[in-house]
């Protein structure tokens, strides 16, 4: 749709440093803050369930322990089936997987099985992208369909108390007050009973691997805009999406009931969940986004809209942003047709 009709043959072409490699890369990079509090919080959350006070380097150790497994089996099965797919078509080894081997991981809880892992690196590798071409053809985000075929093909493994490593600790049991509920359970409930502001800003509670620190996420932007590899109109605009629902919500929800999720601050949403990881790592997929200027604001007003009305309207799928950017990475081509052709037509007026 965007590609002219020729080619040219001859004349200035500009060649930029920052090739594919550099950029897969650059967001590998991006993602270690929050891959390092991950670890760190798995030990954290594992300690706290059953009452103990250790050490910084305790709790990191513990989960450097439980979240290198999973990492090393996404990157080992799903490289394997990119070399495969690579001898199968004799051409060489795409470097998207650099991105996507890190993702899967810290979108999972840190108790999913070994081979659940190994499943969805061949899932996400072989309908992810292969078959709609390999990298930079795929329409969707692969680390998100990933997601999103173990949430809906194992939900036992992927909801309810399966957040904290509860690894047996000899002479030590689970503290009574102990609760495996994330915060999206509490706010669907009763929003009050989640946890402190600044304990969802840190990232001091349960949830995936890399997505409960706003902070971590915060440093990993930072990287993403600086190098000019994230789009900062798609994160900004998912953050106006959800905050224009979440006010739109507590203008119209129902005055009789004060606990009703509806009536949850907009600017939790911010904090809640793995919004932040979404909007900053995958919504800014440079493959499966909007790519037009005016369709990425579109693009992430849509996705931060309906992960509030997700959140709020359906229990069923507490973390909307999944379902969001996966929904409007089937839009994502739509809007852009809409956007160029709205562009076409001012431009012949104008004429």
């Amino acid at each position: 749709m965007f590609v002219p009709g020729h080619t040219t043959e001859n004349g200035v072409h500009i060649r930029d440093a920052m090739d594919l490699k550099r950029t897969m890369f650059t967001v590998v990079i991006a993602l270690i803050p929050t891959l390092l509090f991950g670890m760190w919080n798995v030990g954290y959350q594992h300690y706290l369930a059953y009452g103990m006070e250790v050490g910084f380097w305790e709790n990191f150790v513990f989960g450097f322990v439980r979240v290198m497994p999973i990492v090393v089996v996404s990157y080992a099965v799903g490289l394997g089936v990119e070399f495969a797919f690579a001898v199968a078509k004799g051409h060489q080894v795409n470097e998207g997987y650099l991105v996507t081997g890190m993702l899967i991981p810290l979108t999972l809880p840190v108790t999913v099985p070994l081979w659940m892992v190994a499943l969805a690196a061949v899932f996400c590798v072989i309908l992810g992208k292969e078959i709609f071409g390999g990298t930079g053809m795929n329409f969707m985000n692969p680390a998100l369909l990933a997601r999103a075929f173990l949430f809906f093909a194992f939900p036992a493994y992927m909801t309810g108390d399966i957040w904290t490593d509860l690894s047996p600790e000899p002479g030590h049991a689970l503290v009574d007050a102990w609760s495996g509920a994330t915060n999206l359970v509490a706010f669907d409930t009763n929003y009050t009973n989640m946890s402190s502001v600044s304990n969802m800003f840190w990232g001091f509670e349960q949830g995936s691997i890399g997505e409960t620190s706003v902070f971590a996420i915060l440093i990993g932007a930072f990287i993403l805009i600086a190098t000019g590899v994230g789009s900062w109109k798609i994160m900004t605009a998912c953050c106006i999406g959800l905050l224009g629902m979440g006010l739109f919500l507590n203008l119209v929800a129902p005055a009789d009931i004060p606990t009703h999720a509806m009536h949850t601050p907009a600017y939790y949403h911010l904090l809640l969940g793995s919004f932040a990881f979404g909007a900053v790592y995958m919504a800014t997929d440079p493959v499966s986004a909007a790519h037009t200027e005016t369709g990425k604001w579109i693009y992430g007003i849509l996705i931060g809209a309906f992960t509030v009305v997700l959140r709020v309207f359906n229990p069923a799928y507490p973390e909307g942003v999944m379902l969001s950017i996966l929904l409007m990475n089937v839009f994502a081509p739509l809007i852009d047709h809409m956007v160029v052709e709205r562009h076409i037509k001012t431009r012949l007026r104008r004429a």
